[in-house]
């Protein structure tokens, strides 16, 4: 039997209302041994779960039960709306755990596993935005039953200092003005970068496990913001790993897929 992909649901709390945003399971194949691991991930910025559909489905197809959801904001995804960028900033790194808690419940109603089968290791992770939020995330209480916890962030660095950012060219500047539209007024460039920038610089994380994953033709994240990044994280005590493939486009997570996959495999992650 194949992996299983079943459409699913994972709340938001917005300023007064809950919402819930599109997801997908990716659930394997039964007649194989689950791995004993679970994963969580999410796109980028003006992006959708679509952008990286295939880091789930090759974990998937390793064994690892995977749940993969759209932002809320974010219309390529599904047209929820966000009523403040204070409420985004809140609670959407609660996600990750929302999404692991409906994992674990639909692990067990299709394929009759309880959670403590996959409870070894725990993989979190996502693309540009989606991975601050998930390195944002990691140490949660709700992750602390597992043995392991492997933060997973494809095309994310610091700011490039002494250099005119891409953000601030003017071709840039048009295409934003386009992809603004896509996304919830509350969460537009003007008001979710500079929070993005501030949030990069002050991350205060210990003792994790952290894959950074950048092309060297990231146009975004710029010649040395991963490596930086890389040095500010492995001096507040984490446990970093920088992998920069010569061919990794910003605007191309799905070709981050195999170079997670071969990462896991070498790491582990898919032993039965």
């Amino acid at each position: 039997m194949p992996v299983k992909i079943l459409k699913t649901a994972v709340p938001f709390q917005d300023e007064k209302t809950i919402v819930s945003t599109n997801a997908f399971c990716f659930l394997p194949d039964v007649s194989s041994k689950v791995a004993p691991a679970l994963s969580v991930f999410t796109h980028g910025f003006t992006s959708h779960k679509g952008s990286i559909f295939n880091w789930s489905l090759r974990l998937a197809e390793e064994g690892i039960p995977s749940l993969l959801f759209d932002l809320p904001g974010h219309y390529l995804g599904g047209f929820t709306e966000v009523s403040s960028l204070e409420a985004f900033q809140r609670n959407a790194t609660l996600m990750f755990e929302s999404g692991l808690k409906i994992l674990e419940e639909l692990l067990l109603d299709e394929l009759g596993l309880h959670s403590d089968h996959c409870s070894t290791k725990f993989i979190l992770g996502g693309h540009s935005l989606g991975a601050l939020l998930s390195l944002k995330a990691c140490d949660s209480p709700a992750f602390q039953n597992f043995k392991q916890t492997q933060v997973i962030a494809v095309g994310f660095g610091l700011p490039p200092e002494g250099v005119t950012h891409i953000f601030n060219t003017p071709f840039y500047k048009s295409t934003l003005a386009v992809r603004a539209q896509l996304v919830s007024e509350a969460i537009g460039p003007d008001k979710i970068f500079p929070w993005i920038k501030e949030e990069k610089e002050s991350l205060d994380l210990t003792s994790q496990n952290i894959y950074l994953l950048t092309g060297e033709d990231d146009v975004v994240v710029g010649k040395d913001g991963t490596e930086r990044l890389k040095a500010q994280l492995e001096n507040l005590g984490n446990n970093v790993v920088l992998e920069k493939p010569a061919k990794l486009a910003h605007h191309l997570p799905e070709n981050a897929a195999p170079h997670i996959k071969k990462w896991l495999k070498d790491q582990g992650f898919f032993q039965k």
